[in-house]
């Protein structure tokens, strides 16, 4: 059977990994959130006082990055792999809003997004890969088959954000949360380093006003038409 490479790329809080999760289960494939790996590195340099409200220490955080070991570990009853960091699951504390609020500082450091493409590109050298992030398709897989590009309203994305923390028991505002996502918009579309946008072979999806399900309806077809 013909092996292709998905890459998933949008705006934070569009759904990209429930999407990915989805497509992955049905084809058997690989799935890569590589969210979760910069919210580690984000999550370790908060543990370690490398950044905070008003200071970032990024030389610091430069220099302890062959200190930090990612791994996902395949959970059999949650049905998906979950992030562990020098050994440790991860995978709670990294989903914050604290860590939401930092993740983009991180991610716009060159040193930070090539240690992590490298290991990206290695997860998906044999095909058979969903990978969602933000440089996807532009950077970590120029040659992906398909490629999805996901977006939705400030309003829309902080809602379903918002609903999210809030049935994990987090104490969070709406507010707080719009702000956050506006923050992070803006770091992600203009940083220097593979600045978050849409590939131009890219197929773009507002999914502002799809369910779950239309929208993996939609997504699968067009992985169809790549297989065939």
């Amino acid at each position: 059977m013909k092996k292709i490479t998905i890459a998933i790329d949008g705006f934070s809080s569009t759904g990209k990994s429930t999407l990915a999760k989805q497509i992955a289960k049905h084809l058997g494939y690989v799935y890569v959130d590589t969210g979760a790996m910069y919210r580690s590195i984000t999550y370790f340099a908060m543990q370690n006082g490398y950044i905070d409200h008003d200071f970032f220490d990024s030389e610091t955080l430069i220099s302890s990055l062959k200190n930090i070991n990612l791994q996902f570990q395949f959970n059999d009853e949650m049905g998906f792999a979950e992030m562990f960091m020098n050994n440790s699951n991860v995978e709670t504390e990294i989903r914050s809003l604290k860590v939401s609020n930092f993740v983009s500082q991180i991610a716009e450091i060159s040193e930070v997004r090539a240690k992590l493409v490298d290991q990206q590109k290695e997860m998906g050298k044999n095909k058979s890969v969903v990978m969602d992030g933000r440089d996807i398709g532009t950077v970590v897989f120029p040659d992906a088959e398909l490629k999805i590009f996901m977006t939705a309203s400030p309003e829309t994305r902080a809602q379903r954000r918002f609903e999210e923390l809030t049935h994990k028991g987090d104490v969070v505002t709406f507010d707080a949360v719009l702000e956050n996502i506006q923050k992070r918009d803006y770091i992600d579309t203009h940083r220097s380093d593979s600045p978050l946008k849409m590939a131009s072979d890219a197929i773009e999806i507002d999914n502002s006003y799809l369910t779950k399900e239309d929208q993996f309806k939609l997504v699968l077809e067009l992985v169809q038409e790549q297989l065939n």
